[in-house]
């Protein structure tokens, strides 16, 4: 069984935190959320995570410190900003110390999802992924479906929830 990989939703709005962790829950994640600064270094102190998707505006103190922490400790886990701060100088800033994406609200839950995505394989905690039922197959990294070997051409829809389908399967979904 492949391991389940594990985020971390640090931000203060609850909407926000709910959007992106019921998205990433629905890749197959398992999420934990934070709503402040502290709330997010206690969670990182006693838990192991493969990603954090980190606000830099915390009612506390801000994402950038809280990286700043984290590399400092040693810790290397990879970090999304997802902020509105949206100046050149915020986005270099948080590249320069240590994030390793930087996605600017408002945003797109698609395009957030294939940023944890890839920044997930990059570091090697979840494999280029491929979904088998039967004599079905998914390969997700490439959207092709393959029925008994020959593949088979979806719409972008029908993709989504045969994917949908698959990675819930034996679960009543509605």
């Amino acid at each position: 069984m492949p391991k389940v990989p594990r985020g971390l939703v640090v931000d203060d709005e609850p909407n926000i935190s709910y959007l992106v962790a019921a998205s990433l829950r629905l890749e197959g994640l398992e999420v934990s959320t934070a709503g402040s600064g502290q709330e997010a270094m206690d969670a990182l102190k006693v838990e192991r995570f493969d990603i954090v998707i980190l606000d830099v505006m915390l009612p506390d103190f801000d994402g950038f410190e809280i990286l700043r922490r984290l590399r400092s400790s040693g810790d290397t886990t990879p970090v999304l900003f997802l902020t509105a701060r949206d100046d050149t100088s915020d986005r270099v800033r948080g590249l320069t110390v240590g994030g390793d994406d930087y996605v600017t609200k408002p945003f797109a839950v698609e395009e957030l999802v294939a940023r944890v995505n890839l920044i997930l394989r990059r570091s090697g905690a979840v494999e280029s992924r491929v979904l088998e039922i039967g004599d079905l197959r998914i390969e997700e990294d490439a959207h092709r479906v393959f029925k008994s070997g020959a593949e088979v051409h979806l719409s972008p829809t029908e993709y989504k929830l045969l994917r949908y389908l698959m990675v819930n399967a034996e679960r009543v979904v509605s």
